[in-house]
């Protein structure tokens, strides 16, 4: 069994499977980015493919302002009130416009379910992560509270 470090707060830190595993356990997550001079974040549905961040934007949304080489940040979490536990995992990474057919294909073949409606007509957006970190609320701190 692995020892638990913890930050400051005394969060537990993740282990970057961890990461990856609890960004697959839930749905949506919200993208970060700098548009017009604005911070921009939004909620948007995603997969987790390999290593990276998946998602689909419609042309002319303002995710599609989402350019190759962007630098973004996407973050998901959890949280159970009742149990005063939950977790934080944030990606931060380059994102790319996947403009190959076959890929796009391949990505459409997961199964992601978004709320923008039907896939035709929608593009593919990959964060290529430079860093993943994550936090949990151990259940012992939650207790002690």
């Amino acid at each position: 069994m692995r020892e638990l470090a913890t930050d400051r707060a005394g969060l537990e830190i993740l282990h970057l499977g961890d990461c990856f595993l609890l960004l697959k356990s839930v749905p949506v997550g919200r993208i970060g980015f700098i548009e017009g001079g604005e911070m921009v974040l939004l909620p948007v549905n995603f997969l987790v493919d390999g290593q990276d961040v998946a998602f689909r934007t419609g042309a002319g949304s303002k995710l599609s302002a989402v350019e190759a080489g962007r630098y973004v940040r996407f973050e998901a979490d959890s949280y159970d009130a009742a149990t005063v536990t939950g977790w934080s995992v944030v990606v931060n990474g380059l994102a790319e416009v996947v403009d190959s057919a076959e890929e796009a294909a391949r990505l459409d073949a997961l199964g992601l379910v978004t709320w923008g409606g039907a896939a035709a007509g929608r593009l593919w957006v990959r964060i290529r992560p430079s860093s993943i970190t994550g936090r949990r609320i151990p259940a012992a701190a939650a207790q002690g509270q």
